[in-house]
């Protein structure tokens, strides 16, 4: 098998094959390799051998939403295949579904024996990654059963129980063991000449805490279809702009990609709801930085996310001070898990609070959806939760304390709590990191942003005057404050931060960009980093580097020091527009737009920051989340802040 993965999503589930179709269980690297739902891999290993031996792929698997491959056995010229193999495969709610259909090019009677060789290791996706780390799991114990149509593989650790069944239709002539803990059910087929016979194997996995009664759908087109609905819902009724069709597809492309990464929520009274996940593979779950900033971007379009992202947000909302998840009373959580090693405390992300931005961008949602929808009830229903999370930027936040939110790093979990959250990423332009308490600008643009939107609210929604007064000066106060002293004399640029002395971190970054978006900068300072940011060292071509270009800082290859993130362009755009830079938020759409086209009309999460001018395509960034939520909704931000032009 080669090393392209190719990825199936639907909900909270997702697969990742090779180009043959096939699972090989590997571990490490950028891309995990198998089935998995809620964090766990449900299928570790799924070979195809026909007579013995891997076949021969003779056209690959594409990316779409069903994976179809044709496969022969190995041979030469002058042997011509004896068969040939259709594979195609699908993913729904927590199963995996596979069509086999092997027809025989001879024409005389022929005997084809097919195996699929199925494992399920169960491993956690946090196992996965390539960061060194080992967990272990004590009393941990698997099962396999032979079923009179397949096989389930099972597994328990203490209360933790998963389980995984394969079955298949027509049975399998046998299940044999295999010396790894896989096992290989077979089959015998008598073919007539240039006769064919077809197989389906299903596969439904049952993690830990599901009690949902589910049936795996009969074919890949079922699942298919089931897909192909639920994206024709999300896009139905937008408006593309005729003029650009480039943009249109990159709209339509995205809003069928939000489609199938919505993932099961719980609301504050126990409803179901149907959230969108950060991204798969990593993070097909609910993280709310991600969860929020994508449905401000598809609020005009598809209001029904944030409908969805606030109440499921509000029901894990901190209530109590915890270190270990980094929680605080009202602070909005930053990533949801459900895997083993959360459920067990081995890591802390089971409900991790470490995100200093979630918070005031849940205030800023829920003014912007009452604005928008004219839906004043979830404003009203969440009004308690709204002040609890204006109270922690008040105190724990630091905005009554230090003038502005505070985070601090943390040893389990992450050094920086910004949307620029890996190691490093706060620096100075010389690429030392900050140190001590960090006050990362862009934050401060979303906490004024909030306490102005939440401001609206109390005096539409709640009939408070006197603490909208309040919220209102809170905001002019912070503005003041920030322009005082984040504002770079000398190279008439923002800080990306204030270190923990109150020191400017003095790169140049694309988080002022977030400055306009927020509103946070008088008009005179918004045009002068407006139009900074359009200058070819910050502007690649395809759109606004992390970082500025020509500094020590600077890497085309980091994750947040030099790369180009579609969500943060969007974001930028928006901001451009709203400070009348009109022909400046044309350029970076025009630039991501082209990005898109280049890609199959569809954005990842990030890509590298080489300039077009030296390279005539975007450059991927090697570990992106190749569905991404923020990236999907983004060029509907597009469409916001320049329409059709």
């Amino acid at each position: 098998m080669t090393d392209r993965h190719h990825l199936l999503v639907h909900g909270g589930t997702f697969a990742a094959v090779g180009d043959g179709g096939d699972i090989s269980g590997v571990r490490g690297g950028s891309f995990p390799d198998g089935l998995f739902v809620r964090d766990a891999r449900h299928l570790s290993r799924w070979q195809l051998t026909v007579d013995g031996a891997v076949p021969e792929t003779l056209s690959p698997v594409a990316d779409g939403d069903t994976a179809r491959c044709v496969l022969v056995p190995r041979g030469g010229r002058q042997e011509p295949p004896a068969h040939t193999l259709f594979r195609e495969q699908a993913v729904g709610d927590g199963s995996f579904v596979e069509s086999l259909r092997v027809t025989s090019n001879r024409p005389v009677p022929t005997t084809v024996r097919l195996a699929v060789t199925a494992d399920a290791d169960f491993t956690d996706q946090f196992e996965l990654r390539s960061d060194y780390r080992t967990y272990t799991k004590p009393g941990a114990t698997r099962t396999r059963e032979v079923l009179d149509d397949g096989v389930e593989f099972g597994y328990q650790r203490r209360e933790w129980r998963s389980c995984t069944t394969v079955t298949a239709e027509p049975a399998p002539d046998g299940v044999e063991e295999t010396g790894t803990g896989a096992r290989r059910l077979v089959w015998t087929l008598d073919l007539e000449p240039h006769g064919s016979a077809e197989l389906t194997l299903r596969v439904l996995a049952r993690p830990h805490g599901d009690k949902r009664a589910r049936r795996v759908p009969s074919s890949p087109a079922a699942l298919n279809r089931q897909l192909l609905s639920l994206e024709g819902e999300f896009v139905e009724g937008v408006a593309f702009p005729t003029g650009w069709p480039e943009l249109a597809a990159a709209c339509a492309r995205g809003l069928a990609d939000l489609a199938s990464l919505q993932v099961p929520a719980t609301g504050p009274d126990g409803e179901d709801l149907r959230v969108p996940a950060a991204g798969a593979p990593w993070f097909l779950t609910l993280l709310g930085r991600d969860a929020l900033l994508t449905s401000l971007f598809a609020l005009p379009y598809r209001p029904q996310l944030a409908a969805a992202t606030l109440p499921a947000l509000a029901a894990t909302q901190a209530t109590e001070t915890d270190a270990a998840s980094v929680a605080q009373p009202g602070k909005i959580v930053h990533e949801v898990r459900h895997g083993e090693l959360a459920h067990f405390g081995q890591v802390p992300y089971g409900r991790y609070y470490g995100s200093v931005d979630a918070t005031p961008l849940f205030l800023v949602l829920l003014g912007a959806y009452v604005e928008q929808t004219g839906d004043v009830s979830l404003a009203r229903r969440l009004e308690s939760h709204a002040r609890a999370a204006i109270g922690w930027m008040l105190d724990h936040g630091g905005l009554t304390s230090r003038g502005y939110l505070v985070y601090r790093a943390d040893q389990g979990g992450l050094a920086n709590q910004n949307w620029k959250d890996s190691p490093g990423a706060i620096c100075g332009a010389d690429g030392t990191r900050a140190g001590g308490p960090v006050m990362a600008a862009g934050a401060q643009g979303y906490a004024y942003d909030a306490l102005r939107r939440t401001a609206w609210l109390a005096r539409t929604a709640w009939k408070d005057e006197t603490y909208g007064a309040l919220l209102e000066q809170a905001a002019a106060d912070l503005r003041d404050r920030f322009q005082r002293d984040f504002w770079m004399q000398d190279r008439a640029f923002p800080a990306l931060a204030l270190d923990g002395e109150g020191r400017h971190v003095d790169a140049l970054a694309s988080d002022a960009g977030h400055l306009l978006w927020s509103g946070l900068l008088d008009k005179e300072y918004g045009e002068l980093v407006g139009r900074r940011l359009l200058e070819p060292d910050f502007f690649s071509g395809w759109g606004v580097r992390t970082v500025a270009s020509g500094q020590p800082a600077y890497h085309p290859l980091s994750y947040h020091r030099g790369s180009v993130w579609p969500h943060d362009n969007a974001l930028i755009t928006l901001g451009l527009a709203r400070y009348g830079l009109h022909d400046e938020a044309r350029a970076v759409a025009h630039g991501l737009v082209d990005a898109a086209t280049a890609t199959g009309h569809r954005l990842p999460e990030v890509l590298a920051g080489y300039g077009r001018e030296s390279h005539g395509e975007p450059v991927p960034y090697p570990h992106a989340c190749v569905r991404e939520a923020r990236s999907a909704a983004a060029p509907l931000a597009l469409l916001t802040a320049v329409g059709g032009a």
